[in-house]
């Protein structure tokens, strides 16, 4: 079964580029982003480790950790690596696993027989500090993911894990915010100092609280 959000993210070992991990532990008290690869020395995923590479400095803002999977071996990784480095001006700077029996990649559900038997897709989870599973995304092999797109979204989950709002469509960071509407308008100016806009009994909007 496909895992969901909420659920726990299953917890393993596994030897990587930077040595063997404890996934859950490894993960810690921060948040996480695991995120696969079809095979190494591929164009597209060539591009994403080194985007990733280039911006991990945001992440880490985040208090978030990144970490790739393939399903080739770790001698194949150590080739590739120098590869992208060399091709995207960058240095990998965060783990790649190794998967070649491919038990994390099923674990996970990354392998799409109906796309490839093989070969894994591009799957994206976002993993909280509690282990659960916070937002899932899966690209096909041919389309490069959007890594500003990511670093949104974990903003967002971030923002609306510890204040009573919603981000609506096209959010940024810095942006008016939707109070959920379990608030009742008679709590929304203690909870919202800075102020709140009512369009609707049902959208009510709030500067971002966390800023």
């Amino acid at each position: 079964m496909a895992l969901r959000l909420g659920d726990i993210a299953p917890d393993f070992t596994a030897e990587t580029s930077q040595g063997t991990i404890s996934f859950h532990e490894w993960i810690g008290d921060s948040w996480a982003v695991f995120f696969s690869h079809p095979r190494d020395y591929t164009p597209v995923c060539t591009t994403e480790l080194g985007a990733v590479a280039r911006i991990k400095d945001e992440f880490d803002k985040r208090n978030t950790k990144v970490i790739a999977i393939s399903v080739d071996p770790l001698d194949s990784h150590a080739g590739w690596i120098k590869d992208i480095n060399e091709t995207q001006n960058t240095n990998v700077n965060f783990p790649i696993i190794a998967d070649p029996d491919k038990t994390v990649a099923n674990l996970y559900d990354m392998i799409h027989p109906n796309a490839s038997d093989t070969a894994t897709v591009r799957s994206v989870f976002v993993i909280g500090p509690d282990k659960k599973i916070k937002l899932t995304f899966t690209y096909p092999a041919s389309t490069g993911r959007n890594f500003a797109e990511i670093l949104r979204v974990i903003d967002s989950l971030q923002l609306t894990a510890n204040y009573s709002v919603a981000t609506p469509a096209n959010w940024e960071h810095g942006q008016d915010c939707v109070i959920v509407p379990a608030v009742k308008d008679e709590d929304i100016p203690a909870k919202f100092p800075k102020g709140h806009t009512v369009i609707k009994p049902y959208l009510r909007t709030t500067p971002q609280p966390n800023i």
